[in-house]
């Protein structure tokens, strides 16, 4: 495993801490190494020191000193600047052995040096089909700037050595999802536009740009969010049964979904989607300042922090079933969750609350992993009245076993050589097909992103998408 990037922050916070998790649970082979590239100049001695004082303290479960120090012994350090071909040489002696290696070479760096990484790997012949290629998001700008990244990667690396990762669908429960679409009768009939109302997709987060101002305010919530993660848990919930779990029949089908999305009109961007950016509030209880505010901001920025958006898919299984998409920083808490609302019962027979989907399936990511049968029964006592109530599947409570995180299932699926969950250059197409008439019409609109305030759900319009099509979101209901 070569990380690219090996004194950055997600190498600290995500991948070593997985690949350690990894290790523990003895899911890597037992000569498998660990190889970090960073400019400093510094002795193996010296990483190992930083990986000791950065990535264990984001280890928060299952950890023992004894597996800790045996995982260090796996992990060198090579100095390589990475846009300097002089260094590459090196790497690949660094990295001979046996001719049948897997070399997993994961860029956690910015996209614009991943072109330059894939050439310099090649001339050292570091593309044989033994090398895989782990590609961060995000992919690109816009269409061209991605066509012109994949362009220049495919130069090097066929499309199956290629992983475009997306952490998201690494989840548990995300991987439940479609165990309980494909593995039971008892969905699959429902799952469909004649029983299912509404879908709503959420990824909410409590926290604010922090240190990535620079990096934020030239990308925004619609290309660091919507694009990637809200759109692959869109494919996973309206996708069609694959005909096996082959990598390609999964990515097939998904392919389809995001082909089969209504493309927007300009009015229809002004009717259908809602973008922020928020000011000065309170969240968790302590005060916090605007985005505006924010270091490495400029004055009068119009990068938005908050995206939602009503989808519809024009396909025989989905159409007139609205999606609606919403994602934003310095909301109320940290969540992301999909919420399936059925339709509901064409009589009410017993009286109950009103305003209530009768049935509705909330999949919970984050922060915990769950999943929720909501329905009517009833209320005790002496009158046949309902109640709402629900049958929680908690995968800590079922389950006291282990469960691999998502960075630690995605790692492991490319050192196994598992494309399922990865993203496929066309699928990465069409989905910026789909946003870009949003990024266009947003660019060129006179008016700035609504106001919300930080601690709250996002602005009042959000909610206003809603209620013109008779819903509302999940917690507000």
């Amino acid at each position: 495993m070569v990380l690219f990037g090996g004194t950055g922050d997600l190498v600290m916070r995500k991948l070593l801490p997985a690949l350690y998790q990894a290790h523990a649970a003895g899911s890597l082979n037992n000569n498998g190494r660990v190889l970090a590239l960073g400019r400093k100049d510094w002795s193996r001695e010296q990483y190992l020191a930083f990986v000791e004082e950065h990535a264990r303290v984001h280890i928060k479960e299952y950890f023992d000193v004894g597996q800790w120090q045996h995982f260090c012994e796996r992990i060198d350090y090579y100095r390589l600047d990475a846009s300097d071909a002089a260094g590459y040489p090196g790497l690949a002696e660094k990295l001979a052995g046996h001719p049948q290696r897997v070399v997993v070479c994961y860029l956690a760096t910015a996209p614009d040096l991943f072109a330059g990484i894939c050439e310099n790997l090649a001339a050292v012949g570091l593309n044989d089909k033994h090398v895989r290629v782990v590609l961060e998001k995000p992919l690109g700008h816009d269409l061209a700037s991605s066509n012109a990244i994949n362009d220049a990667v495919a130069k090097h690396f066929a499309e199956d050595q290629l992983y475009r990762i997306d952490h998201y669908l690494g989840k548990e429960s995300v991987q439940n999802l479609l165990a309980i679409r494909f593995g039971n009768s008892l969905f699959e009939p429902l799952w469909r536009r004649e029983w299912v109302r509404d879908v709503q997709i959420t990824i909410a987060e409590d926290l604010g740009v922090e240190s990535r101002g620079d990096f934020y305010d030239g990308t925004g919530a619609l290309r660091d969010m919507v694009q990637n993660h809200l759109l692959q848990l869109l494919c996973f919930v309206a996708m069609e049964p694959p005909a096996s779990l082959d990598a390609d029949a999964i990515r097939d089908e998904k392919l389809k979904v995001v082909k089969s999305l209504r493309p927007f009109t300009p009015d229809d961007v002004l009717n259908k989607t809602v973008r922020g950016q928020y000011k000065s509030g309170a969240v968790g209880g302590r005060p916090v300042k605007g985005y505006l505010e924010e270091d490495h901001i400029p004055a009068g920025s119009r990068t938005e922090t908050f995206v939602a958006i009503k989808a519809e898919i024009d396909n025989w299984r989905w159409a007139g079933v609205p999606f609606f998409l919403r994602t934003g920083k310095r909301l109320q808490e940290r969540v992301a969750e999909i919420v399936i609302n059925f339709r509901d019962v064409p009589h009410k027979l017993v009286p109950g609350p009103s305003g209530l989907p009768a049935n509705q399936l909330v999949i919970r990511l984050q922060p915990e992993e769950s999943i929720r049968l909501h329905f009517m029964a009833k209320a005790p006592g002496d009158s046949l009245v309902l109640q709402p109530t629900y049958l929680n599947l908690d995968f800590h409570e079922m389950s006291r076993s282990r469960r691999a995180d998502a960075y630690e299932r995605l790692l492991l699926d490319v050192i196994r050589g598992s494309l399922a969950l990865f993203m496929r250059r066309d699928e990465l197409v069409e989905a910026w097909r789909w946003v870009e008439p949003i990024l266009d019409t947003w660019e060129t609109a006179t008016t700035p992103p609504k106001q919300y305030t930080a601690g709250s759900w996002g602005p009042a319009a959000s909610s206003a998408l809603l209620s013109r099509n008779g819903v509302a979101w999940h917690e507000e209901s």
